[in-house]
């Protein structure tokens, strides 16, 4: 989706927090592929934690990392994941449901169409 739309669209994943920390909600796939990050508990670390993120996802798009008082986190109830259309004037377009079931891109995708007049 984004190689379709990057000339239309900016793209942006928003790291709030590790959802399957070890001091946290782990979770056995993550030991399988050893995926093993504690909570973050400074700035320095959660974005390592991020970086690490995006490398073993492969996101070839830009990355932020919220603070650590979780403001965006908690403004756009992002936990654990969700898909946010967001216009120029910062007008919501599209907001998907909490992931990982509500983690829809299809739905954004239809909704970027719209909002492109596709």
């Amino acid at each position: 989706m984004y190689e379709r739309y990057r000339s239309s669209v900016q793209f942006f994943l928003i790291y709030i927090r590790e959802a399957h920390a070890t001091d946290g909600w782990q979770v056995p796939a993550n030991v399988r592929d050893s995926v093993l990050l504690e909570s973050a508990k400074s700035m320095d670390q959660k974005e390592v934690h991020a970086t690490s993120c995006v490398r073993k996802l492969d996101i070839k798009f830009p990355t932020l990392v919220d603070n650590m008082d979780n403001a965006v986190e908690l403004a756009y109830n992002g936990w654990p994941d969700r898909l946010y259309l967001i216009s120029n004037t910062g007008k919501v377009l599209f907001k998907g449901a909490p992931g990982p079931k509500g983690f829809k891109p299809p739905e954004l995708e239809a909704a970027i169409k719209a909002a492109l007049f596709l």
